[in-house]
């Protein structure tokens, strides 16, 4: 499977600013991992370019992620304006909080940079019926928000 350097960069920037929060930092992460990625080509040629990209990406989030010390709240937040749409995305904002880092993971990678289930699968080191219903459970309970 050869890798659309050029496609993938947008998502792995998403992915990697999921993570961190950050735009500068997602950006260098983005660089770092492609630059990781050019210069290991016996892995890369193995044939799961997409999900070594991605394990890069992941374990250099992780490692950026361990060095940030904890960020303190402003004390006043912006008022919303509370119509029945903003309720719904706060409804919405809630249940995927409530879902796990990994949950958050799952969803990030399967519909935002619609990375293929059997890649996905593959990385979570589970069978494409585990990770079927994995996702199924997480739909229905954004669904009920919703």
């Amino acid at each position: 499977m050869k890798v659309d350097i050029a496609e993938q960069y947008d998502k792995i920037y998403r992915y990697c600013y999921f993570k961190l929060h950050n735009a500068h930092v997602a950006e260098d992460i983005t660089q770092e991992t492609f630059l990781r990625f050019l210069e290991c080509e016996g892995y890369r040629d193995a044939g799961k370019p997409l999900a070594f990209l991605y394990t890069v990406a992941r374990n250099l989030c992780i490692d950026e992620f361990r060095k940030k010390t904890p960020e303190e709240l402003p004390e006043e937040l912006e008022a919303e304006d509370f119509s029945e749409q903003a309720l719904r995305r706060v409804s919405l904002q809630q249940t995927l909080a409530e879902l796990t880092k990994e949950e958050q993971e799952l969803l990030l990678l399967a519909y935002v940079n619609e990375v293929p289930k059997q890649i996905l699968a593959h990385m979570l080191g589970v069978s494409r019926y585990q990770l079927y219903r994995k996702l199924k459970e997480i739909r229905e309970k954004c669904a009920k928000a919703w």
